[in-house]
């Protein structure tokens, strides 16, 4: 079987082809500046990649270059062998609690989730219609980052304010990078070798969230109503008290759009550092005695810890690991130090030097890399949402 699992952004597609049940990544690519000027793509087949400069009108572009690439690299003699579609979903609301085959029904009931996530949902709708009317005799299904985060309780889920904001307008914690913290969790279980488990998952990368994993389900998440929220990221300010914004706003004249922008865009390490997003730049400049760069390193590090003890705490001290994954828990091997090194009264000690072999460019991309003393075993293990929506993808169809 095989399925083609995408990831739709505002101005970007990320797609991969997959062969199951043998999880062979047949081809990968990603088209950026969509709807722009200088839009590209890139294409990646046995490790080997290429870039193509083309024009990119819109994602139906993107859904018909990528149909040719499936084509001319002999991956499909007719898309007619393609299975499945399967769609990254960022929002679906507290309507759906897992993957579905997404039907016209479907289609309209995301649509009244558009509001609680304007840069991805409607977007996302476009690209599905795209591939719908390209590949009419395909079934589509959608995979959604709030579905894992369904099992909340109450109490954490809701914001104290009046509890007719929750019942009128959704207002609520959601979460996100579910698909993710899934993976993770499942990947988990093998590893550990048991089908429950009580974990605390670190998904750091440009957009990050922590997630508390109780009996192998999500009971609290550091994203809540919006993928701004909880831990600082790349751009995005994560957890601010509300009274900022409009103080600013009288002190600056700024519109609450441009507020907003700020905060996505503009704010993290972006926003300290004044230079740069990008963490490997931020250590860059760390090397370099900028004093910016230190600080907004570590105010990262601070709220990445304050999280991990929060759950731990939740979890009544019974966690079975602690895992860090995505670019950053994958690759920043200073940055996992640092971290690990500040919850050393939670009994976590990390091996220094099983850490340092462990990052996707160099041989060793996975493993275990706490001290023999710790208390709580510490983890790198990479994700693959990907993956996690092809075998979704698989079984609903």
């Amino acid at each position: 079987m095989k399925v083609l699992s995408i990831n739709a952004g505002s101005s970007s597609l990320k797609f991969s082809c997959i062969e199951l049940p043998s999880q062979k990544e047949l081809i990968s690519g990603y088209f950026e500046r969509i709807g722009m000027n200088n839009s590209f793509y890139n294409i990646k087949i046995n490790g080997s990649k290429s870039k193509k400069e083309k024009v990119l009108k819109d994602h139906s572009d993107a859904v018909k270059y990528l149909q040719e690439e499936l084509l001319e690299n002999n991956i499909v003699k007719s898309l007619k062998e393609i299975d499945g579609v399967g769609h990254r979903l960022v929002q679906g609301g507290d309507k759906f609690k897992d993957s579905v085959l997404i039907t016209d029904e479907v289609l309209n009931e995301l649509e009244k989730f558009n509001d609680l996530a304007p840069l991805h949902n409607p977007v996302m709708i476009k690209c599905i219609k795209a591939f719908q009317m390209a590949m009419k005799n395909t079934p589509m299904v959608g995979v959604f980052d709030t579905s894992f985060h369904q099992t909340m309780n109450e109490e954490e889920f809701l914001y104290p304010v009046p509890y007719s904001l929750y019942k009128e307008y959704g207002i609520r914690k959601y979460g996100f990078h579910g698909t993710s913290h899934r993976y993770i969790t499942n990947k988990m279980k093998e590893i550990l070798g048991k089908e429950n488990i009580n974990i605390i998952n670190c998904h750091i990368g440009s957009g990050s969230s922590i997630c508390c994993i109780k009996d192998s389900k999500s009971i609290d998440t550091s994203m809540g109503f919006s993928p701004n929220s909880g831990l600082m990221m790349g751009t995005r300010s994560g957890d601010i008290d509300y009274s900022i914004i409009p103080f600013y706003m009288k002190k600056s004249g700024k519109t609450l759009d441009e507020v907003d922008d700020i905060l996505n865009k503009q704010s993290g390490l972006l926003g300290v550092s004044g230079k740069y997003s990008d963490h490997r730049e931020i250590e860059q400049g760390m090397k370099e005695n900028d004093h910016l760069c230190k600080l907004a390193n570590d105010m990262y590090i601070n709220r990445v810890v304050d999280y991990i003890a929060k759950y731990f705490v939740k979890l009544n001290g019974k966690v079975d690991a602690l895992v860090f994954t995505a670019g950053l828990g994958e690759n920043a091997r200073e940055f996992r130090e640092s971290i690990v090194s500040k919850l050393s009264s939670l009994g976590m000690i990390i091996d220094k030097e099983e850490n340092m072999k462990i990052a996707s460019y160099l041989d060793k991309n996975e493993g275990k890399i706490s001290s023999i003393d710790s208390k709580v075993p510490i983890y790198v293990v990479p994700t693959n949402e990907e993956l996690m929506i092809a075998m979704d993808t698989a079984n609903l169809i």
